[in-house]
């Protein structure tokens, strides 16, 4: 377990801080940081999760520094933690327990992907990529179940176009598998307040979706898929932040076990 980049403003645990506490997980990444900012710059407290402590450290530096002198500035902390890990996360939701009391807003955020056909998928291969995509949100939302308020909160789960469209066999049914996920969750949850809905992105232009194509592939791909989608270009990390945002804010209290699209149509087409 590693934690970092405390923000010494944050009261002391006990005090009476309303503002609400989010965990997002894959925050070192663009997509996860741009979450991560969005609901840090409407007043959450961001715990920025990461299996590489270092790089969470960096995240939750880069996003106090990047909204100091804005009306909202972050309040942030950085933690090291490999969800697939049933250990750490209970760490994790130890710690946020101590120092907050509380969790308001989870996205589980954190995944691996394979691009392998089934011909090329091991066992090993699909358990990793099941490991981090469908185990690591099951275990903290089994983790942070005691840390929710009387009044209820949110859970939002990345998951992908994919589940519709098909894909890579282990990516997809990983997604696919988070979908049925936040539907059972949203009728656990719901008795306690407790919205559970999903966002599938179509594809980002980010590290994470270049993987190790080389720049003719990449490019092949990205124009494979602008051309697919009806608004003819590509989701942006914002894009998903906005949706995620919405939905773990107050204006989705009666939203629970739907998957919303970012996509631009393209969630309409067959893969690419």
């Amino acid at each position: 377990m590693t934690i970092h980049t405390d923000d010494a403003t944050d009261p002391a645990p006990g005090s009476e801080d309303t503002r609400p506490v989010a965990i997002v997980t894959g925050a070192a990444g663009a997509l996860g940081f741009a979450i991560a900012a969005r609901l840090a710059r409407g007043g959450s407290r961001v715990v920025l999760v990461d299996r590489d402590g270092a790089d969470a450290r960096r995240a939750a530096g880069d996003l106090t520094g990047g909204l100091a002198d804005t009306a909202a500035p972050a309040r942030a902390v950085g933690y090291g933690a490999d969800v697939a890990d049933g250990d750490q996360v209970r760490e994790l939701a130890d710690w946020t327990r101590d120092r907050y009391g509380r969790v308001d807003q989870l996205v589980n955020n954190a995944a691996v992907s394979s691009q392998h056909p089934l011909s090329d998928t091991g066992s090993g291969d699909w358990d990793a990529v099941m490991a981090v995509n469908l185990r690591g949100p099951m275990q903290l939302a089994r983790a942070v179940l005691p840390l929710w308020p009387a009044e209820g909160g949110r859970v939002v789960n990345i998951v992908s176009r994919t589940w519709l469209s098909g894909g890579p066999p282990a990516y997809t049914a990983s997604k696919a598998g988070l979908v049925g996920l936040t539907r059972s969750l949203a009728l656990e949850l719901g008795p306690r307040g407790v919205t559970v809905n999903a966002v599938a992105p179509s594809m980002v232009e980010t590290p994470f979706t270049r993987g190790h194509r080389s720049a003719e592939e990449y490019a092949a791909f990205t124009a494979r898929h602008t051309a697919m989608t009806p608004l003819g270009r590509l989701a942006t990390p914002d894009d998903v932040a906005e949706a995620v945002a919405f939905l773990a804010g107050p204006h989705a209290g009666f939203i629970t076990g739907e998957v919303l699209h970012v996509c631009g149509g393209a969630q309409l087409a067959a893969a690419p």
